[in-house]
């Protein structure tokens, strides 16, 4: 049944872009966050739900590898706050962290 569903609006999903071709929208210059946008939801909610699942599970096995190096026996004591904050550090290391503001913020706290 939600297979014959997908079909249909995947019917009308392809006759709406091959309409707005004829229109000569510039369709092959869209990115997909600009066909995500133009897709909506109530109109064609199985295609909006499979164009927002994610395509690999890479994040989540990033994570799981990251915390497997992190939460080692030696390091067992570490709370939560702290191994989250490393975890994610290493995980989303290709953004840049101003270091000066954070020396900043953790001057102003009270050490226990």
């Amino acid at each position: 049944m939600v297979f014959t569903l997908l079909r249909s609006e995947f019917r009308l999903w392809k006759q709406k872009w091959n309409r707005e071709k004829l229109e000569n929208i510039l369709v092959n210059s869209m990115c997909v966050s600009e066909i995500l946008a133009k897709c909506d939801e109530e109109i064609f909610p199985l295609i909006d739900r499979l164009l927002t699942l994610p395509i690999s599970n890479e994040s989540a096995e990033r994570t799981f590898s990251t915390l497997r190096r992190l939460k080692t026996w030696l390091r067992s004591t570490m709370s939560e706050t702290r191994l989250t904050g490393l975890a994610l550090l290493n995980i989303y290391r290709d953004i840049d962290v101003d270091v000066n503001k954070d020396i900043d913020m953790f001057s102003k706290t009270n050490r226990k």
